[in-house]
């Protein structure tokens, strides 16, 4: 089919996809360097803005002429179910601050919600070049090339990871994600902290890692990943094992060996 025009089935839709998310993380690698200064909080906003606003630029268009009738979530920090319909859920620099601060970890990710379902994700990773990519029922690729997540049924063999869910955030989430950390010290065998989520399950998606965990968390930050891990075989749940929404107050991304022992560790 034609590099743009509206899809005709959703697998056409995810090459498509895949296109527009490649061509705004050409736009990112371009501003990607040196490190980005700032003195105030208003300085940093804005240089986040600028980076936003340039993968925006090329993702926006390219998805609004895939899916006419498809809306775009304006928040990329929301969480919470969707209304009705399709809805594009992006984060158009997913990592955004580690751009700023010159360093490797971060990617450009586009979703498609279709009635509070995610349909297929697409999310490239700039200086590696690699693509991953799900459809619902379809299963997780990079790069074309079949994920499955680890075979690992030991959670003290395990390498885990975990993701603050944004700056600013309240005090009891903080004060969760702090113990949640101390437990898996004890139970896991290595612990990974760091942004963006999406890196994190990316690597949950392709059996490198064996566990994610987030407390609170926006669509944006979880979907992408959440449809991959699925997709990869894993399973996905909140963190004491209930089925996961996007109005869910935390997140296990999981091998299915190690899923039961993450949830006993993290309801300490």
């Amino acid at each position: 089919m034609p590099e743009t025009g509206i899809a005709a089935t959703d697998t056409d839709l995810l090459a498509q996809t895949e296109i527009a998310v490649r061509a705004a993380g050409s736009v990112l690698r371009e501003r990607f360097g040196e490190v980005v200064r700032y003195q105030t909080r208003e300085e940093l906003m804005r240089a986040l803005a600028a980076n936003d606003d340039a993968a925006l630029d090329v993702l926006r268009p390219r998805l609004a002429l895939l899916r006419p009738h498809a809306r775009f979530v304006e928040d990329e920090l929301a969480g919470g179910a969707l209304p009705s319909g399709e809805w594009w859920v992006l984060d158009p620099a997913e990592g955004n601050v580690n751009h700023l601060h010159a360093l490797p970890e971060w990617a450009v990710t586009a979703t498609l919600v279709r009635d509070n379902q995610p349909v297929l994700t697409a999310v490239h990773v700039p200086l590696t070049g690699e693509t991953y990519t799900a459809l619902a029922g379809g299963g997780a690729h990079l790069d074309g090339r079949p994920l499955h997540v680890s075979g690992t049924a030991d959670l003290g063999l395990s390498l885990v990871a975990t993701s603050q869910a944004r700056p600013d955030e309240d005090e009891k989430v903080v004060r969760r994600i702090g113990s949640s950390i101390t437990a898996m010290l004890s139970d896991a065998l290595v612990v990974r902290t760091s942004v963006p989520a999406t890196l994190h399950l990316l690597n949950v998606a392709a059996g490198r890692i064996d566990a994610f965990w987030q407390f609170a968390g926006a669509r944006a930050d979880l979907l992408p990943g959440a449809l991959l891990v699925a997709e990869a075989g894993g399973r996905i749940s909140d963190a004491a094992g209930r089925p996961w929404t996007p109005e869910s107050e935390s997140f296990l991304a999981a091998a299915p060996g190690v899923h039961a022992e993450a949830v006993t560790t993290l309801s300490r």
